[in-house]
């Protein structure tokens, strides 16, 4: 049977990420210091984004907790989510996040994964028709502003795209910013459909050579999940069939075969939980881009489905992977439907 959010998988992902986006502590900053005064720990730098251990796993962890509001409006814990959006998103909260994007030595902060999370926070908020978190969205947007300026700045400089597994990925960004971009920049949208097109659209015949010891996307996948967003169905099938011909027969067999997640207390192994889940994700995005009763459909649902038991059981237990990894199972659970 296909997993999908549950009531009961959404109060879990919720109460995981309650727990951590208020917490300060452990932290990894991404800052750049330029002198004494800018030794400032993660609540004073980001009153909003201060926890879950880094500031876009918090931006996505606020993402997780609007979303399965949103779809399970009945869960236990949505006053409590209901508050933390009144109280968190607030105008000087927004004002000072603002502030330190405008710092001149924030020029790279989280490009470009954070700036694609932040994009999809705006557009999940966007869909809300609760007060409160109509409110939260239009506080929200004149930090949202800035990172699609930033989308228009850095990507006419971007002559190569970034085919990693990790932060880096321009293919991950641009997915999850393209629903916000759409609508509210039409412009942005069609420079990112236009690079997007130009890295990846003559590639044929992946060796998907992967996974590497701290993925958590394929380098492969998330291309092919990225294209579909930004091409009609039957040219993203075409494109398709020449950039991996033989995923029917279960072939570059690396896509095929979950990872093993040697030590979960480890940050970086952690990953590739990350990266089972985000493969459940693309492989279902990929099935449905394809007439459901065809070979490649099925060859990519069971995959999918193979990859979310792999690491599904898993998004809780330690820090490592609790602070992040419910955000992808979000994303395996709820592929297809706008971000």
């Amino acid at each position: 049977m296909r997993a999908l959010l549950t009531p009961n998988f959404a109060q879990g992902f919720a109460q995981l990420a309650l727990s951590h986006v208020d917490r300060e502590y452990p932290n990894k900053l991404d800052h750049v210091m330029t002198g004494p005064a800018d030794a400032l720990g993660p609540r004073a730098l980001h009153p909003i984004f201060y926890g879950s251990f880094d500031w876009h796993s918090c931006v996505h962890g606020y993402w997780l907790l609007a979303r399965v509001w949103r779809r399970h409006t009945d869960i236990p814990a949505g006053p409590r989510i209901s508050m933390l959006f009144e109280t968190r998103f607030t105008e000087p909260a927004v004002a000072a996040e603002c502030a330190y994007l405008d710092r001149p030595s924030a020029r790279g902060f989280e490009r470009p994964y954070g700036w694609g999370w932040l994009l999809a926070l705006q557009a999940e908020l966007d869909l809300h028709t609760d007060d409160i978190m109509a409110a939260a969205a239009a506080r929200l947007r004149p930090l949202t502003d800035r990172f699609v300026q930033r989308f228009a700045d850095f990507l006419p400089l971007c002559d190569y795209p970034i085919r990693t597994g990790v932060h880096s990925s321009t293919a991950f960004a641009l997915r999850l910013a393209a629903d916000h971009v759409e609508t509210a920049a039409p412009d942005v949208f069609a420079l990112m459909r236009e690079k997007a097109l130009s890295w990846y659209g003559a590639d044929r015949g992946a060796q998907a050579w992967e996974p590497s010891q701290d993925d958590f996307l394929s380098p492969t996948l998330i291309e092919a999940a990225c294209m579909r967003r930004f091409m009609p169905a039957d040219q993203f099938r075409d494109w398709f069939a020449a950039f991996l011909p033989d995923a029917a027969d279960g072939a570059p067999a690396t896509l095929f075969s979950p990872a093993r997640v040697s030590d979960r207390t480890d940050g970086k192994i952690a990953h590739l939980d990350g990266l089972n889940l985000s493969r459940a994700w693309c492989w279902r995005e990929i099935a449905a881009a394809h007439p459901p009763e065809s070979p490649l459909a099925r060859r990519a649902e069971e995959t999918a489905q193979q990859h979310l038991a792999a690491s599904l059981p898993h998004v809780a237990g330690d820090y490592m992977g609790e602070h992040w990894l419910a955000t992808f199972a979000l994303l395996a659970l709820e592929a297809t439907q706008p971000m």
